[in-house]
């Protein structure tokens, strides 16, 4: 009886922020990870292409996926442009031999990359190669709302099956912040799932980012079921330790989630 593939495990490198990305590679190399998932933002190394080639080569770590820069804070990364940060981020991905790019909906004050993101998708995926992996949100409160006021910062929203792509990146520390089935939202992106963001949420209306075991989210249930349904995509931790005291204790939550995804893919 032929035994499933292996599902590759890589670290993101923001799990390891405020340090830099060259040592999310070098804590990789040291825990067992197959790889690393690269978070271009704020962080220069993160934005230079032959600087984390060079950290691949060095530690021996491949990079899985590069997420593109996608968040508020990094409107201005490589471009104001989304269409260029993005089309950026697919060249990064073939030049450091990933297989996938992590995009966000687009926001939705932004209505000409909006209108055109769907075509645009399949056009850099078509030429390139590269699984475009969009990845599922959340909703946020208000500047001026009440504690319980929640509003959509995407378009047409928080959940990209309302749309429709290839691929898809189901992140559960987002599921538990938007109070949604995980399970269920994994059923909808069916065989367009890819790609996993592993972590975990108690379920208040905040990105968490915890070690996956810690909160509500059916984590184990969820990594259990993609075996079983013969999954061939890329789980990737994707965890909060900005608070760790220092790198032991950033190491041991990192050696800790490892572990966790390991024993429920049946590693």
């Amino acid at each position: 009886m032929t035994e499933p593939s292996r599902v590759p495990v890589g670290l993101s490198t923001a799990s390891v922020w405020p340090v830099r990305a060259g040592t999310a590679f070098e804590l990789a190399a040291d825990l067992g990870y197959d790889g690393v998932e690269v978070m271009v933002w704020a962080d220069p190394v993160s934005q230079d292409v032959s600087a984390l080639r060079r950290w691949s080569r060095r530690t021996g770590v491949p990079v899985l996926s590069v997420h593109s820069p996608s968040l508020l804070i990094t409107q201005r990364v490589w471009s104001p442009d989304p269409v260029i940060r993005l089309r950026r981020t697919v060249d990064a991905a073939t030049d450091l031999g990933a297989r996938t790019v992590v995009v966000h909906p687009p926001f939705r004050w932004q209505r000409r990359y909006g209108d055109a993101f769907g075509d645009l998708v399949d056009e850099l995926e078509d030429a390139s190669g590269i699984e475009i992996a969009v990845e599922n949100m959340f909703k946020v409160r208000p500047p001026g709302g009440s504690r319980t006021s929640r509003v959509s910062a995407f378009r047409p929203s928080i959940d990209p099956t309302d749309v429709g792509f290839r691929h898809y990146t189901l992140d559960l520390s987002h599921t538990a912040a938007a109070g949604m089935d995980a399970l269920a939202l994994a059923e909808r992106m069916g065989e367009g799932l890819t790609h996993v963001h592993l972590a975990d949420g108690t379920g208040i209306p905040k990105d968490e980012h915890l070690v996956p075991g810690r909160g509500g989210q059916p984590c184990a249930e969820l990594l259990e079921k993609l075996v079983s349904n013969g999954f061939s995509g890329q789980i990737v931790l994707e965890i909060n330790t900005r608070h760790a005291t220092g790198q032991a204790q950033r190491a041991a939550e990192l050696a800790e989630s490892l572990l966790f995804a390991r024993l429920h893919l049946g590693q």
